[in-house]
């Protein structure tokens, strides 16, 4: 899913967990798999915004020689103000676009 294109808050929201964690069975296993999609979802977030700012690093780290630029500061400003990475993954699993499986429960049904 296309984080730039989510329709997930901005702020924090009251989940009932109870309901969340019907797909799993287990309150623990469903937050263990939100926290993991959050983890990769910052991963890829930090990764594409190191990937535009660095069009703007200098070479040299002269503190004389550091100005502001506007497009990384409205670049910054952007990405700030994204949801963060966990409301995306709560959001993503609510709408069912998460596939996960454990394990253990596959070697128990065997």
């Amino acid at each position: 899913m296309d984080y730039k294109k989510t329709n997930a808050p901005l702020n924090t929201t009251v989940h009932d967990l109870v309901k969340m964690a019907e797909q799993t069975g287990n309150i623990y296993e469903t937050v263990a798999i939100i926290s993991q999609r959050a983890n990769k979802i910052a991963a890829d977030i930090k990764q594409d915004l190191e990937v535009k700012l660095q069009e703007f690093a200098s070479l040299t780290d002269n503190l004389e020689e550091i100005s502001e630029n506007r497009e990384q500061i409205e670049i910054s400003r952007y990405y700030e103000k994204l949801p963060k990475p966990t409301l995306i993954a709560t959001q993503e699993y609510e709408d069912g676009l998460l596939a996960f499986r454990n394990p253990t429960r596959e070697r128990e049904d065997m």
